[in-house]
């Protein structure tokens, strides 16, 4: 993706985006940045989260899912956004999350790594 010009929502040209299951980086960062309560939840390995961060989200590796989905019931009423590093695996847990009964989730689209090219440059690429 980078160096690919991005469309009016901050995806690349011909991005198969879900609407019902992703969010853009950007329309995150509108709704947190005008005051929505929304939990951002990182599900990549400690690795990963050790070479880019987006600050305030919570670690819930997808490997770690299952041992940490009560941990995640405080936030149940909350709309949960989580990332990955490119969106795929976000996707798997946001669907786990909806089938462990958390209604409004919604995966990143084009994970940390499209958050970096289109939100927060300071956010390294990997």
């Amino acid at each position: 993706m980078t160096g690919t010009p991005l469309d009016e929502r901050g995806l690349p040209p011909g991005y198969p985006f879900k609407n019902d299951w992703e969010i853009t980086p950007r329309e995150y960062l509108s709704r947190r940045d005008a005051g929505e309560a929304i939990v951002l939840v990182d599900c990549r390995t400690a690795a990963e989260r050790d070479l880019a961060t987006i600050p305030g989200s919570i670690h819930v590796p997808l490997h770690d899912l299952a041992n940490q989905v009560d941990d995640l019931r405080e936030h149940e009423g909350t709309p949960i956004v989580v990332h990955c590093h490119h969106g795929a695996r976000s996707l798997q847990v946001t669907a786990a999350l909806r089938a462990y009964g958390f209604e409004d989730v919604r995966s990143m689209a084009g994970g940390i790594h499209l958050w970096s090219l289109d939100v927060d440059p300071s956010v390294p690429v990997y």
